[in-house]
């Protein structure tokens, strides 16, 4: 519930773009992705929290295109779920240019 507040607060300050947090605790990782409202008709916060899940060794993941949230037993990884969340923006500003 943390992680979802954070991410609102952020995608408000923000105005419009992606924001990404993922919280270690216990060695596990849990992701928060928010898109803004201007940005889910290309990007969807599901699609990047499951490029992030699959880094930290979680499957799936869930929520609406402006929210979506995953965990993964391998919080060591949280740099590398960061960089796949990423290139899984780039795919698709690269897709729409």
């Amino acid at each position: 519930k943390e992680l979802r507040a954070m991410v609102d607060a952020a995608k408000q300050k923000l105005g419009s773009g992606v924001v990404a947090f993922i919280a270690v605790n216990g060695g596990k990782a849990a992701l928060t992705i928010g898109v803004t409202d201007d940005l889910t008709d290309r990007v969807s916060a599901v699609d990047l929290v499951r490029a992030g899940a699959a880094a930290v060794g979680g499957k799936g993941g869930g929520g609406r295109p402006d929210m979506a949230q995953a965990g993964g037993p391998n919080g060591n990884d949280a740099d590398t779920a960061l960089k796949a969340i990423e290139i899984a923006i780039e795919k698709v500003a690269a897709a729409s240019d």
